[in-house]
């Protein structure tokens, strides 16, 4: 079985170089990968999609909340609170949604607070598997937490990477050094920067809200089966966008003639 897993690993790897050049590998587990693409929706109160960004399958979705804030604003929404999963409460996001006067429903997670990291565009937070991911779509294969609580100095999270893969990066330049024996990638925890974002998360207002996430994981699900958008139905970023365009499209229609008839 081991075996079995590392050949199919090896051969997601391998169909970066084939036909859709675009596409990268993506995890939603520790344990389990899918070669593709993201789409990150951003969604009304009443389950009509306002905004859409698709993405390579490698990054982050936390990346592109200010986008989608910005692109559903444009689009005439006023945004007064956004409701999402611990990948979206990175530093950047609280400083965003503070100075927008945004409330973020977001629970903290000290790996994806993101306080002092080096090559912020080349390395995202996997939320799902809790691991980062190199820009090669390399998932990291541990984490070890770094120094004592308490103490002068923040602790830091240190992630370790598969060499033999790092070897056969094609993105090697001021990630890789030829002839390491190890790589690792360490983000420093400060969580004194999120003490009002902390605080927040416990009143009955936060927890409330928070309940309603499920309505985007719904839409995803209907996006997915009914409209056939689990799977690209040609290759490249510009027809996954195509696609995305059309089924959003779609079940927002649906959504908007159902609200009419109530």
């Amino acid at each position: 079985m081991n075996l079995l897993r590392e050949t199919v690993e090896d051969d997601l790897d391998r169909l970066q170089s084939m036909n859709d050049r675009d596409a990268r590998v993506g995890h939603k587990t520790a344990d389990s990968s899918f070669f593709g693409y993201k789409t990150h929706l951003a969604m009304s109160e009443e389950r009509i999609i306002t905004a859409a960004v698709v993405s390579t399958g490698e990054k982050s979705d936390g990346n592109y909340l200010q986008t989608l804030i910005e692109k559903s604003k444009e689009a005439g929404m006023a945004v007064e609170t956004v409701i999402g999963d611990a990948t979206y409460s990175g530093k950047d996001n609280i400083a965003y949604t503070t100075k927008e006067e945004i409330e973020l429903i977001a629970k903290l997670n000290p790996a994806v607070s993101q306080g002092t990291r080096a090559k912020e565009d080349e390395f995202s937070f996997n939320k799902d598997a809790g691991l980062y991911v190199s820009k090669a779509g390399h998932l990291a294969i541990r984490k070890a937490k770094q120094g004592k609580k308490h103490q002068s100095q923040n602790q830091a999270m240190t992630y370790d990477f598969d060499i033999e893969k790092c070897q056969r990066y094609p993105f090697q330049e001021g990630c890789y050094k030829a002839g390491a024996k190890s790589k690792t990638y360490s983000e420093t925890i400060k969580s004194a920067e999120h003490t009002a974002q902390m605080a927040f998360q416990e009143t009955e207002s936060f927890k409330t809200r928070a309940r309603e996430r499920y309505k985007i994981e719904a839409k995803n699900s209907e996006l997915k089966h009914r409209h056939g958008y689990e799977t690209a139905s040609s290759s490249g970023l510009l027809s996954m966008e195509l696609q995305g365009a059309m089924a959003i499209f779609t079940v927002n229609i649906k959504r908007i003639i159902k609200l009419m008839e109530e």
